[in-house]
Formats: structure tokens, C-alpha cells, sequence
């Protein structure tokens, strides 16, 4: 072997080193077990907050602890961030009529001429405006972003959670901060860290469905005006019902009974028109059976109105998201327990984080329930408040959470997860978890009154 061959295959088995090491021996394990083997974790990294999550309650937890002066990292599971507002092609932004960072997300977007509908309260937007404006938010800002990693572990120190552990492509790391923010949705660091938890009604449901959206692309979106929800001066109910009319006539009835188109930009149009029952959130089996289901229903439904010619002549289905959208995961026990009779009352706290308005919206258990629409159960809401101590975990110190996966039960859940809530939450989690950090305390020995602070003084004109 001459020198140049040698170095060139020394430098082959060197870089291949990585994938040849001795697999380690298996210990002994229980039948139906895996034992396996102890290792140690490499610490990628250390913060003063890490976020777990990058939808929209992480996303702006992030951005206001660094705006703040917090070293943060971000852990997103998905290949983007925007959690349901881009891996679930959601489309649509409600109660946002909020101030702080909902209003400065409308004000880049106008700016990018990336909205739709003209409402204060609910709008439309572009998906992939929405990726790369996130992106560019977090960066200016100063967030570590390590995308396509879940977290997998969390361990603590007594009652004060320390670290979290992911998965990826560079394989099982651990990440270390005073504090922690839970905006996965589905309550998994909570969960992994020894939290009390709910969902749905029950832990083995039932709960809200599943739902796949899609953008569609129609050669002309002025011939489908009556059946496209535009808000403002269109009967909502009626383009429901007239586009589920449509769906029928192209030979499918769709599972979510209330099917609604929405426009996202000239003829490019996004559709949730579909419902997966009872699946539990956290259940990777099922939840893989219900995306290969509503996939295939959406290209069912596609077809079927393809084929009636006239305004849907030439309809394509241009995308489907990476991750169904979930309504209903872990709720994590906190300091405080958002419940139906605080929506009824309207209730008022002093430590009060964000006032939701939007009614509560159970999507149906299954089709005979509320017709395989939605429902209120006759709660009448008034506008309530959601304390801070909802979005401090109860049986863990140094845990905050954001979003859908807070501290509420069932009927709160069903008016307070929409995501112009799940910015305020994040808002706020994020100054006051910036706040613990950079002070030394826990985030439950943080004052509200000094979190809003905090809050305004990220906020940009």
C-alpha cells in the first residue's frame, strides 16, 4: 500500500469511527423489556431558560426572555418553527386581539402583506411567511434554535428540574437552566418530570379530535365566494354548510361536519375538513393511524370535487402539514387550576397573564356528538382571567409552561387554547422565567407586577 493510499483510507476509517463502536453489552431485562445500558450524555449546551417547544406559545416565550437579557435555547421537535401555525398548516390565528406580541406578529405580517381577513380578532396568514419571519425574530433577538430534536427526559434535583434530554441526528444530549418552559402542547417535559397531569375529560379520553388541514390551490377563488369563510360580512355558518354541500355532491362525507374553507393569498386556500376521534396525543401508534387516515380522506375529498368540474375544475391539493393538529393533550397541575367556573364567572385575578374571549369550542367526541361538529355544553363564558400561578408547574420547581398544555380543566381548555392566548402565555412566561434566571429565584418567587414589566420593556413599536 502505497502513502497515498494509506492516508486516504485512514482518513475514511476515521471519519467512519463513529458508526463502528462496539455495541455494549445488554443487560439482563424483565420479560417484555428492554434493559438499557447506562451512558453518559454529552451537555450541549447550558442557558439561562431553555424552551421546549417552538409553536406559538414557545416561539414567544423565547423571544421575550432574550429580548430580556436571557441566554436562551430553543428545542423544537419539527423542521420549522411555529409549532401549529406551520407543521400543522393551521392558517388561522384567533382571539388575537391581544396586546403585546400578537399585535407586533399582525404588524410584521401586514408588513410582508402575508394577512388575510381583516380582523383585529381572527385572520388568516401565509404559512411559509410565517416560518422565515419566526425565524428571522428569533434570531435578531439573540435565541439559540436547535430544530428536528425532542425531548425525551428531564431530570431533577430534588424538586427542581435541572436538565432535559433529546434525541436527534447528533443523537441523546442534555440541556441545563435554572429554568424551563414547557410550550411542547402535549405537557411531555412536564410529564417526564414527575407532574400531575389531565386530559380530555379522562386520562383514557374521551377528547377533542384530530384534525388535518390542507392548502388548496383553485383556478379562480371569486367563483367559490359563497362557500370561502372571509369573517367579516359572511355568514360563517352557511359557507360551512354550502362547502359540506359540495363535498357530499363529489361523493364524500366528510368527517368533521362543519368543514370551512379560509384564503390565505389570491387562489391559494386552506381547508379543515376532517376529524380523527379519540386519539390520545401522546399515543405514537394511533396518532400515525390517524395521519394516514385524514391524509387519505383529504385526497378523497380533493378528487370527489375535482370532479364536479365548474369552480373546482382543476383543484389541486398543494400541501398537507408534517404533524396533525392536536387539540387536546397533557394538561400540567400548576399553582392554579383554570376551571369552568371561572369562565362563568368571569374571573379576575390580580396576577392575571392574559384575558381569553373566545367561547368554549368542544369539536365532537365522535359523529354522533354535536353532529360531528362543535359545542359549548352551555357553558356561557364570560371573559375570564388566567392567572400567572396556571403557568407554574405545582409539583416541580423551576418548570413554567406556555400554551395549550397549562394548568386548566377541560372546559377552560376548550376556550383558552387558541393560540392568541397561547402568545400571551408565552409572553409572559418568557419575562418572568427571564426574570428567576438572571435574579436567582424560582419563577413562582416572582411578582407578576415585575413580569409585565419586564414584558412591556421587550415589546417593539
Amino acid at each position: 500500500m502505497n502513502r497515498r493510499t494509506f492516508l486516504a483510507s485512514a482518513s475514511v476509517a476515521a471519519a467512519a469511527a463513529p458508526f463502528h463502536a462496539r455495541a455494549a453489552s445488554v443487560p439482563s431485562a424483565t420479560p417484555g423489556a428492554f434493559a438499557e445500558p447506562a451512558r453518559s450524555v454529552p451537555v450541549a449546551g447550558e442557558a439561562d431558560v431553555v424552551v421546549c417547544g417552538g409553536g406559538p406559545a414557545g416561539v414567544t416565550a423565547a423571544i421575550t426572555a432574550a429580548r430580556a437579557g436571557a441566554r436562551v435555547q430553543l428545542i423544537e421537535t419539527h423542521g420549522a418553527l411555529g409549532g401549529v401555525w406551520t407543521s400543522s398548516l393551521l392558517g388561522y390565528l384567533l382571539d388575537f386581539d391581544k396586546p403585546g406580541f400578537n399585535q407586533e406578529l399582525v404588524r410584521k405580517l401586514d408588513e410582508r402583506d402575508a394577512r388575510r381577513i381583516p380582523s383585529k380578532a381572527a385572520m388568516t396568514y401565509e404559512p411559509e411567511e410565517m416560518k422565515v419571519l419566526l425565524d428571522e425574530l428569533c434570531l435578531e433577538a439573540g435565541v439559540k434554535i436547535q430544530l428536528h430534536t425532542r425531548v425525551v427526559a428531564a431530570y431533577r434535583d430534588g424538586r427542581r428540574l435541572s436538565t432535559v434530554v433529546t434525541e436527534s441526528k447528533s443523537g441523546r444530549q442534555a440541556w441545563r437552566a435554572p429554568v424551563f418552559i414547557d410550550a411542547t402542547g402535549d405537557g411531555d417535559v412536564g410529564a417526564l418530570a414527575g407532574c400531575e397531569w389531565e386530559v380530555g375529560e379522562a386520562k383514557a379520553c374521551p377528547c377533542q379530535p384530530m384534525s388535518m388541514c390542507a392548502l388548496l390551490v383553485v383556478k379562480d377563488h371569486h367563483a367559490l365566494g359563497p362557500v370561502i369563510h372571509r369573517a367579516q360580512g359572511t355568514d360563517v355558518e352557511a359557507t360551512k354548510r354550502a362547502f359540506r354541500a359540495e363535498i357530499i355532491r363529489g361523493g364524500v362525507t366528510p368527517s368533521y361536519m362543519m368543514p370551512t374553507l379560509f384564503p390565505i393569498r389570491d387562489n391559494l386556500l386552506l381547508a379543515m375538513m376532517n376529524h380523527e376521534y379519540g386519539v390520545l396525543a401522546f399515543d405514537a401508534a394511533k396518532v400515525t393511524e390517524a395521519t394516514i387516515n385524514a391524509r387519505a380522506e383529504l385526497h378523497r375529498i380533493v378528487r370527489g370535487l375535482r370532479k364536479l368540474g365548474g369552480p373546482w375544475d382543476g383543484l389541486q391539493l398543494a400541501a398537507t402539514p408534517a404533524q396533525i393538529g392536536i387539540r387536546d393533550g397533557r394538561r400540567i397541575r400548576g399553582r392554579y387550576v383554570v376551571g369552568r367556573d371561572d369562565l362563568v364567572a368571569g374571573a379576575r385575578h390580580d396576577d392575571a397573564v392574559v384575558r381569553p374571549t373566545f367561547p368554549v369550542d368542544i369539536h365532537a367526541y365522535d359523529k354522533a356528538h354535536a353532529g360531528g361538529g362543535y359545542t359549548n355544553v352551555g357553558v356561557k363564558m364570560k371573559p375570564y382571567d388566567i392567572p400567572l400561578r396556571a403557568l407554574i408547574a405545582r409539583d416541580v420547581d423551576g418548570l413554567m409552561m406556555a400554551g395549550r398544555c397549562i394548568s386548566g380543566d377541560y372546559i377552560a381548555h376548550a376556550s383558552y387554547r387558541v393560540t392568541g392566548n397561547a402568545v400571551a402565555m408565552g409572553e409572559a412566561a418568557g419575562a418572568v422565567a427571564a426574570l428567576a434566571a438572571q435574579t436567582k429565584r424560582l419563577p413562582h418567587e416572582v411578582p407578576w407586577a415585575e413580569g409585565a414589566a419586564a414584558a412591556a420593556k421587550t415589546r417593539r413599536a
